[in-house]
């Protein structure tokens, strides 16, 4: 058996932005971009279409929605803009340490992270005493693929050396952390099984 753990609401709690679309203009700016008076309906607004399953990757979104008014930018300034923005105080869940360990006490341990923002699944990690980091990160903005697509799910098992059969997904999210089961892989979800039941869980063989 191999372990995977969603990130946000699951191992960490964070503060997201109440208003995304301001958050993202004020980074901008303090970057010297000058963001159009309409940026609120550019924000909101598609710029392309992904297929159904697909990651929309944020700084992508920003660049084109920047574009679409006049405004050119380069990647790296509207990846650091984004990151910036949505870089918020983030704190350990009660539980996660413990089943963090117990995980690893069963084989290789995997983060699996719906997030757009490039970078901000490490970031969060670096900032975060996990006592222990993973063996591997997969995220939807870099595999391209969003929970609860299976192929994301391919990917972690993947990364971990492991046949889908043999991960347990863990996760707070029935609709997108759910998909683990449909994929073909086990999910535990913290509606069912606490975080802080987690690591008795495992230690035990019962998860």
């Amino acid at each position: 058996m191999v372990v995977s753990f969603d990130l946000f609401g699951t191992l960490v709690a964070t503060d997201r932005p109440d208003q995304p679309a301001e958050a993202v203009a004020d980074s901008l700016a303090e970057r010297g971009v000058s963001v159009p008076d309409d940026w609120e309906a550019a924000y909101r607004s598609a710029h392309r279409e992904y297929d159904r399953g697909r990651e929309a990757p944020l700084d992508e979104h920003v660049r084109l929605a920047l574009a679409s008014r006049g405004v050119e930018v380069t990647a790296a300034t509207a990846r650091e803009a984004v990151l910036v923005a949505f870089d918020g105080p983030v704190s350990r869940r009660e539980g996660a340490r413990e089943a963090l360990a117990a995980a690893a006490d069963n084989g290789p341990v995997a983060i699996c992270s719906n997030c757009s923002v490039p970078g901000l699944v490490e970031r969060t990690l670096e900032r975060t005493d996990l006592d222990r980091g993973p063996d591997a990160v997969v995220t939807s903005v870099d595999s391209g693929w969003r929970k609860p697509h299976p192929r994301i799910f391919e990917t972690t098992a993947d990364a971990l050396e492991a046949s889908l059969s043999e991960l347990v997904h863990v996760g707070d999210d029935a609709r997108t952390d759910g998909g683990a089961e449909r994929a073909g892989a086990r999910s535990v979800l913290l509606a069912d099984t606490p975080l802080s039941a987690v690591a008795r869980g495992l230690r035990e063989g019962r998860l």
